[in-house]
């Protein structure tokens, strides 16, 4: 199942927190999370990939666009 994550706004540790709990439900699969600042874009991804997920990243405008999957 393919999911999305809109945490542009958000300050830490929100988007943390957020992006956290939907991993812990989904378990597997593919997120689609939208961020909007280089220091969300580097602790979503940190804590991704601590979680044992794979995180592709893509810059659009002043945006970022974070592909994070897990078999």
């Amino acid at each position: 199942m393919n999911e999305e994550l809109d945490l542009r706004g958000l300050s830490c540790p929100e988007p943390i927190v957020r992006t956290l709990n939907k991993l812990n439900q989904m378990k597997t699969g593919k997120l689609k999370i939208l961020v909007d600042t280089g220091t969300s874009r580097d602790n979503v991804t940190r804590i991704a990939q601590k979680e044992g997920w794979t995180v592709n990243s893509e810059e659009s405008n002043d945006e970022c666009i974070l592909t994070v999957t897990k078999e």
